[in-house]
């Protein structure tokens, strides 16, 4: 994708949901959600051990981040593959990222997009945010921007806020589909709600442009300021723009617009 803002592919943001269990499972998904990282290593790799795949790809996972145990991204792949064979899509999605970097196995850009279709056709979002964004790289499939887009379009309809950022990219750009401001503008604020600061910052830029939004100093200073405070690849230069912005104010306008950062809550 032809981009005009300073942006390099976003990470997926790690979103995970566990059901109402009880038990083990449940001891297992309290510690790791309250950030007991040791102890949720140690319930899940009881529950692992007796073949439960959720267990087994949380494994995986606090292996490739180092939660509760070494970084051990051999060990993360082993995990992620016996989640797998059990048709774990959270775990094929992770083996597609791995094979596509080269984490813990040699770089095989196809056998990474092969997992990452197949993550994604069973419904998982952030496998599709993924493929979306290996059909925009080319990465283990030809370029393809329309493509990119379906993929993007579908974890964005599940709510996933980094395919909703880049779905906006894509409708701004005119990358993939026509280019429509107004759509952009949707798609960014859905993103940007959720917290996500590449989204909150192209939600800025829109408003300071007036693209597809009347222009808007003190809403742009909001999303900016917002983005700053938040790690992303446009962290910096959001920082930059809100204090861009913060100069062309007046100052009843930078009072209301501080006081909308200080209030503001994710969705």
């Amino acid at each position: 994708m032809r981009l005009h803002l300073k942006v390099v592919t976003a990470a997926a943001a790690l979103a995970l949901v566990f059901p109402a269990w009880c038990g083990p499972r449940a001891d297992a998904a309290g510690a790791y959600q309250a950030h007991d990282y040791a102890t949720a290593f140690k319930d899940f790799q009881a529950l692992a051990d007796k073949g439960d795949a959720h267990a087994e790809y949380m494994l995986g996972l606090m292996y490739h981040e180092g939660q509760g145990t070494a970084q051990d991204y051999a060990q993360a792949l082993s995990w992620f593959r016996k989640a797998a064979a059990q048709a774990d899509t959270n775990a094929e999605s992770y083996l597609g990222l791995m094979y596509s970097n080269g984490e813990g196995v040699a770089q095989d850009k196809v056998v990474g997009f092969n997992w990452l279709y197949k993550a994604a056709a069973q419904g998982n979002a952030t496998a599709q945010f993924r493929l979306g964004i290996a059909y925009i790289d080319g990465k283990g499939t030809p370029q393809d921007d329309v493509h990119a887009v379906g993929w993007f379009r579908a974890a964005a309809n599940q709510g996933n806020s980094d395919a909703e950022f880049w779905l906006g990219l894509s409708y701004d750009q005119a990358e993939g589909v026509p280019q429509d401001y107004a759509a952009a503008v949707t798609w960014y604020r859905k993103s940007a709600e959720q917290g996500n600061g590449l989204g909150q910052y192209a939600l800025g830029l829109m408003y300071y442009k007036g693209h597809g939004v009347a222009a808007d100093v003190v809403e742009a200073y909001r999303w900016f300021g917002l983005s700053a405070a938040r790690e992303s690849d446009l962290r910096a230069d959001a920082g930059k723009m809100r204090d861009a912005v913060a100069a062309t104010m007046s100052p009843a306008e930078l009072t209301k617009a501080q006081k909308l950062v200080r209030e503001w809550k994710s969705k």
